[in-house]
C-alpha cells in the first residue's frame, strides 16, 4: 500500500508484535525485581535486607514487609509495562508516555541516594560498619555504630554480608570497620591449614593483614565464637557421648546439621579426617533454625557456636575436642586501610577491646534469638554497652 520500511515497522509490525515482546519484558522485569532481593549477602542494599535480617532474628514483621514490598514493586512495574504495551497496540501516545514517565520516575527515585552520595562524598566522619548474616554480628555492628556516633561521627551499616564479601569490602575501603573471627581469617582468607596456639594465631594474623592488605587488627573483644559439635543432652547421656571421639562410632546412624558455610570449611574436613566422622546424612540450615532442628530431633548433631545462647536455652551439650582440631575463633575488630590512622575511631572502639566476656555475649545473643520477649539487636547492643561500662568504670 505504499508504506516505507519505517512506516511498516512503526504502524504495522510493532503494534502486532507488542503483546509478545512486552510479555517477555514484563516477565523479565518481575524476575529481576525478585532476584534483586538476593543482593543483600554481597553487600548491596535492597528489600532483601528486611527479609534476610528478619529470618535471622525471627522478626516476621520484617520478613513479611520485605516480601510484600518486593511483590508490590514487581506488580507495579508489571502494570506500568502493561500500560506501555496497551498504548503501543492501540497507538495511544498518552498511555505510552504515562507508563514510560512513571518508570523513569521510579528509576530516578532509586538512583537519587547514590547520586547524592556521589556528589556530596563521604566525609571523614562518615563511617560504614559491616556485619555478617547472624545475630551476634548484628549486635556487634550496632554496638560499634553506637560508639562511633557517641564520638560525633555519622554511621551507616551494611549487614547480612558473607564472610569473604565482608573481608574484600574492608580491604577495598567499602567498609570502615567490622568484627571477624581469627579462625575464619586464618583458614579461609590466609588459607592456613595448621592449628597453632591462640596467641600465635593472633600475632601472625595481625602481621599478615597489615602486610598484605593494609588492614589493622585493632584487638580481640574478649570472647571466642568457635565452631563446636553439639547434641541434645538427653541423647548424649543415653549414648554415653562426651567427646567428638565418643561420637564417631555412632555417626553413620545419625544426621548432622550445619549452617550454610560449615560443610565447605576446612574445620569440617579436619574433624572428618581426625575423628573419622561419617554421618549418615548432612543437612544445611539458617543458623536460627539449626538449633531448633537439634532440639526437635530433626538432626542428631549440629555445628553450634560457642558464644550462642541457644546452646543452653535448648539444653544442648557441647562435645569436647580432645585432639584440639578446631581453631581458636576470637572475635577481632578489623579496620580498613583508609582508617588506619583515624584516631577518633581508635578512641571510640579501643574501650571494647578485651571488655566483652563470653557469658555477656551469650546472654546478648539469646536476647535476640529467644522465642518470647526477644529484643532487637540495637537493644541487645545497649545492654552489652552497659555491661562493658560497668566493668570498666569504678
Amino acid at each position: 500500500v505504499g508504506f516505507t520500511d519505517r512506516q511498516r515497522l512503526l504502524r504495522i509490525e510493532l503494534p502486532l508484535a507488542a503483546p509478545v515482546l512486552m510479555a517477555g519484558v514484563r516477565t523479565a522485569a518481575v524476575w529481576v525485581i525478585g532476584a534483586a532481593t538476593l543482593s543483600t549477602p554481597v553487600g548491596q542494599t535492597s528489600l532483601g535486607n528486611y527479609i534476610f535480617t528478619g529470618l535471622q532474628v525471627e522478626d516476621w514483621v520484617s520478613v513479611l514487609f520485605g516480601c510484600a514490598a518486593a511483590a508490590l514493586l514487581a506488580l507495579t512495574v508489571d502494570q506500568l509495562l502493561g500500560l506501555i504495551e496497551t498504548g503501543t497496540a492501540r497507538r495511544s501516545r498518552w498511555r505510552i508516555a504515562a507508563g514510560a514517565l512513571a518508570l523513569l520516575a521510579g528509576v530516578a527515585a532509586a538512583l537519587a541516594p547514590r547520586v547524592d552520595a556521589g556528589l556530596s562524598g563521604r566525609g571523614p566522619e562518615a563511617y560504614v560498619v559491616g556485619a555478617k548474616n547472624f545475630s551476634e554480628q548484628y549486635i556487634l555492628a550496632e554496638l560499634i555504630a553506637a560508639r562511633l556516633r557517641q564520638s560525633g561521627g555519622t554511621v551507616s551499616q551494611r549487614t547480612g554480608l558473607g564472610s569473604v564479601i565482608a573481608f574484600r569490602a574492608l580491604a577495598r575501603n567499602e567498609l570502615d570497620v567490622y568484627v571477624d573471627y581469627s579462625g575464619t581469617i586464618w583458614a579461609n582468607i590466609m588459607e592456613r591449614a595448621d592449628t597453632p596456639p591462640r596467641d600465635l594465631v593472633l600475632r601472625d594474623m595481625a602481621a599478615w593483614l597489615e602486610r598484605e592488605h593494609g588492614i589493622t587488627l585493632l584487638g580481640a573483644l574478649g570472647f571466642e565464637n568457635a565452631y563446636a559439635l553439639a547434641m541434645r543432652r538427653e541423647q548424649a547421656e543415653r549414648l554415653g557421648i562426651e567427646t567428638i571421639e565418643d561420637l564417631a562410632p555412632h555417626a553413620p546412624g545419625m544426621a548432622i546439621g550445619g549452617d550454610f558455610e560449615f560443610f565447605a570449611r576446612p574445620e569440617w574436613r579436619a574433624l572428618e579426617s581426625a575423628y573419622g566422622l561419617d554421618f549418615g546424612e548432612q543437612r544445611q540450615y539458617q543458623s536460627t533454625f539449626m538449633y531448633r532442628a537439634a532440639a526437635s530431633g530433626a538432626v542428631d548433631v549440629i555445628s553450634a557456636f560457642s558464644s550462642d545462647g541457644r546452646v543452653a536455652a535448648e539444653d544442648l551439650v557441647v562435645l569436647e575436642d580432645p585432639r584440639e582440631v578446631i581453631l581458636p575463633y576470637d572475635a577481632v575488630v578489623l579496620v580498613a586501610p583508609a582508617r588506619a590512622d583515624d584516631e577518633e575511631l581508635r578512641a571510640a572502639l579501643e574501650p571494647l577491646i578485651g571488655a566483652i566476656p563470653i557469658d555477656v555475649m551469650r546472654r546478648a545473643n539469646l536476647m535476640v534469638d529467644r522465642d518470647d520477649g526477644k529484643l532487637t539487636p540495637a537493644a541487645a547492643a545497649r545492654w552489652v554497652a552497659l555491661m562493658v561500662q560497668a566493668e570498666t568504670e569504678p
